[in-house]
């Protein structure tokens, strides 16, 4: 069991920029801080930053990031500084305020989902999980849903926001010689790279397609995809709502498969509301089919193949899929983290496929065997109730 430094309970949160000030120069002269946000989006394109919670070794605060006449400049500065070490859980949604509020992103970070399933935890381990799993302590989040909007904030509110980032520090201090015990920080370091790209947190129209499930086919169909999902897209970040209360994303599917020109057409498609032809949206999703319609072919990115549509692909993503969970047993590292099924579908189709599990560490790991494991090299076999790879001649 960790050694926990004693912390006062906080009593009341930060509500002025003289004392965020304050706080954030003192916290900038240690190595590292942990921190949390409590956010709303169920109704809003862009997350509202409700509460930001932080702490260090000696210290742990509440900000109040709705008070009246906050500048929360103090705290985006000491995102920035570089000095200091940002340590998150599961970071994505937090790092994407810090960017959408003040358009830098928090470096260095540290993420401890990211670190745990590189030490194999598990896949996507939840925070309360991998408390207890390291300290021993059983966390209170029944305040994890409540209304953060709301004012003022409760005792337990404030308990709760608290205890996320003093256990963090426990988390953190754990994991961090657990990888250089084990030699694997640099393998959090590459994930680490991804999350402080900005590209990440950029949702451009043009782009936003990439984000849909739908899988398209024909070039005459992804053209209308692009289209319909920029629109979508660009529609949403204007009325700041959610993408799904402009147009599901069934419905964006259905839009490019077929292609409809007329609001008749419009309304015959089964998944958008009835009536919805007749609304303003109508005509403007009839634009966009139009315009997907008429964009040159070569223009188009490239669509890859699954290789589920190639002779035996199917059978060879199941292969693949055995080897990465022999592998991820083996190293003790979370097969999310090795290789995702995209990625073996398109191992399946391409030996050189361009994603991350052909590269780097992971390569050495899992890609070359993978690849192996296509042409014969490789070989699958038990042993005493176990998955093993046998070196073929």
């Amino acid at each position: 069991m960790l050694e926990k430094p004693k912390v006062s309970a906080v009593e009341e949160p930060i509500t002025t920029t003289e004392e965020l000030a304050a706080v954030c120069q003192r916290m900038a002269q240690h190595p590292f801080v942990t921190i949390d946000t409590e956010f709303l989006r169920e109704t809003t394109y862009y997350p509202l930053l409700c509460v930001a919670q932080m702490a260090t070794a000696d210290e742990a605060v509440v900000i109040d990031a709705l008070a009246p006449g906050i500048d929360l400049a103090p705290f985006y500065a000491l995102m920035a500084n570089e000095r200091v070490v940002k340590v998150f859980h599961a970071a994505r949604q937090d790092i994407e305020i810090v960017w959408h509020q003040a358009k830098l992103i928090p470096k260095p970070i540290f993420d401890t989902q990211v670190a745990a399933m590189v030490l194999g935890y598990g896949d996507s381990i939840s925070y309360d999980q991998l408390v207890q799993r390291i300290t021993g302590d059983q966390l209170d989040k029944s305040n994890r849903f409540t209304d953060w909007s709301r004012r003022p904030l409760t005792p337990a509110q404030l308990t709760y926001a608290v205890s996320d980032v003093t256990h963090l520090r426990d988390v953190y201090l754990a994991l961090k010689a657990d990888l250089e015990q084990r030699g694997r920080i640099d393998w959090v370091s590459e994930e680490m790279e991804i999350l402080t790209s900005p590209k990440t947190y950029r949702f451009e129209p043009e782009t936003a397609w990439e984000r849909l499930k739908t899988r398209v086919r024909k070039p005459r169909e992804l053209a209308v995809l692009i289209e319909v999902a920029a629109w979508r897209e660009r529609e949403a970040q204007s009325r700041d709502v959610p993408r799904s209360r402009v147009l599901k994303d069934d419905v964006v599917g259905d839009v490019a498969i077929q292609a409809p020109t007329t609001l008749e057409k419009l309304a015959g498609l089964r998944s958008l509301p009835k009536g919805f032809e007749r609304s303003r949206w109508g005509e403007a999703i009839l634009d966009a089919v139009k315009r997907g319609l008429e964009r040159d072919p070569k223009t188009l990115p490239h669509l890859e193949r699954s290789g589920r549509g190639a002779q035996n692909g199917a059978a060879t993503v199941e292969l693949l899929k055995v080897l990465l969970r022999m592998t991820s047993e083996r190293h003790a590292v979370a097969a999310k983290v090795i290789a995702t099924v995209d990625d073996l579908d398109r191992i399946a189709a391409d030996d050189n496929a361009d994603v991350p599990a052909m590269k780097g560490w992971r390569h050495q790991m899992f890609g070359e065997k993978a690849v192996a494991l296509k042409h014969g090299r490789l070989a699958l076999a038990m042993e005493k109730g176990r998955v093993i790879a046998v070196e073929r001649e």
